[in-house]
């Protein structure tokens, strides 16, 4: 079975901190690659920005501009879902890699890491997508889990999609199951559904032209 961290990558060396910014601008004219991370005697500086090398004296070094770099990464232990919204916070197409002891190890490609996303269960799988809303202080994985399956579906996947100081909305893949009850259960735990099932849209559908038929046999 195929893990994220089978997608590090080390075809292309790191820059140096010595490597002049004529040099990473070429390098970066060869290449695709929005960042790439600076090493300097095996440690992990940061990142420097293609976009910012254009701005830099050719004549200088990428040392002359540490204060430019950034410093994110991601761990070897890190799950995909860790791994894409360190791509999505920093807009970058490259994200290093580095172990539990800080030692640099490779770096992850967007279009790979979407590759594998694609392969996973959440997005290969059949099944439904709900996506639910509650208040930040009240809202609980477990509960999320206990409601899904206590209507016989099954949880393909989770993850918080979107939030704020007040709510959080969170995004589940779940195959199995009657889609509808458990629509309406999480509703009964007084979480609201902001995106749901065809079939719920047709139960509202089959509710409208009830009451309008109740209301027509009452004139």
């Amino acid at each position: 079975m195929t893990e994220i961290k089978d997608y590090i990558n080390a075809e292309f060396e790191p820059v140096s901190g010595r490597d002049t910014i004529a040099e990473v601008q070429d390098f970066f004219d060869e290449l695709a690659f929005s960042h790439f991370p600076v090493l300097e005697e095996g440690v992990y500086l940061g990142s420097i920005a293609a976009d910012d090398v254009e701005t830099f004296d050719t004549d200088k070094t990428v040392n002359d501009y540490r204060y430019a770099l950034e410093g994110f990464f991601v761990r070897t232990t890190d799950m995909w879902l860790d791994v894409l919204e360190t791509f999505a916070k920093n807009h970058t197409n490259i994200v290093p890699v580095l172990d539990e002891g800080n030692q640099y190890t490779g770096y992850y490609e967007l279009e790979d890491i979407m590759k594998f996303f694609h392969e996973t269960p959440f997005l290969k799988e059949p099944g439904g997508i709900i996506v639910v809303e509650r208040n930040v202080i009240d809202y609980s994985m477990s509960q999320i889990t206990q409601i899904v399956e206590s209507n016989n579906g099954k949880l393909l996947g989770l993850f918080i999609s979107e939030a704020d100081t007040e709510k959080v909305q969170i995004t589940i893949k779940i195959s199995l199951g009657a889609m509808n009850d458990i629509i309406q259960t999480f509703r009964r735990y007084n979480y609201e559904i902001i995106s749901g099932h065809e079939e719920d849209n047709y139960i509202n559908t089959l509710k409208e032209r009830s009451d309008y038929l109740d209301k027509y046999l009452n004139i």
